[in-house]
């Protein structure tokens, strides 16, 4: 979850990046997520234990990284709506959330994070704020189309929809389907539309 860069601005090896996250799957996928040691990716990896503690200060932190692979959301094309957009962001949260191993990783996270305020710096500055961004990019689209009567805070749009599918995942354990899916898209947009009109009114 750290930038691009290792400390003193020298550009990071983006071919170890792609071997460390690529062995930490593995050994999740053959071992589980409680299993998993620094020296068994290093090993698996072939690089050494300093290049993985370079990039994550924590197992859990490059489990996590290592089950949210890929670019983070990814790209979402107008989809023609404040629903329709809301919608494709909650499918694409959910591939990437619901596998079994995310699932393990994320509680484990969590419960770093609570007692880590530099672990939990680097995860409002990497994965939240690429999430608040991509919803900001949402309402805004929704505000053009004069589907809003404004902007609201992306942080509380958050809430309303990935918020709520988190702890339906990670603390409720839930099994979501895509009828609870769009059930939740559905809600958020009537909840970011009422907000919408209690601000501008």
């Amino acid at each position: 979850m750290t930038a691009g860069k290792q400390p003193g601005g020298r550009p990071r090896d983006s071919r170890v990046d792609d071997k460390i996250l690529q062995a930490t799957r593995e050994l999740i996928d053959e071992d589980g997520y409680p299993a998993l040691t620094m020296d068994q990716v290093a090993a698996r990896a072939g690089v050494g234990k300093a290049a993985i503690y370079r990039r994550y200060a924590s197992k859990a932190e490059m489990a996590f990284a290592a089950t949210m692979h890929g670019q983070w959301p990814p790209p979402l094309p107008d989809a023609g709506s404040l629903y329709d957009d809301l919608l494709a962001l909650a499918r694409a949260f959910h591939v990437r959330t619901a596998t079994p191993a995310a699932r393990h990783v994320a509680p484990a996270l969590i419960g770093e994070i609570a007692g880590n305020p530099e672990l939990h710096t680097r995860f409002q500055d990497t994965f939240l704020a690429a999430e608040h961004a991509a919803l900001a990019e949402i309402i805004q689209r929704a505000v053009s189309r004069g589907e809003l009567a404004g902007p609201i805070d992306p942080t509380v749009a958050h809430l309303l929809l990935l918020g709520s599918f988190a702890a339906g995942l990670y603390i409720i354990n839930l099994t979501i389907d895509d009828t609870m899916i769009t059930d939740l898209a559905a809600a958020a947009a009537a909840g970011i539309t009422a907000l919408a009109d209690r601000q501008h009114q």
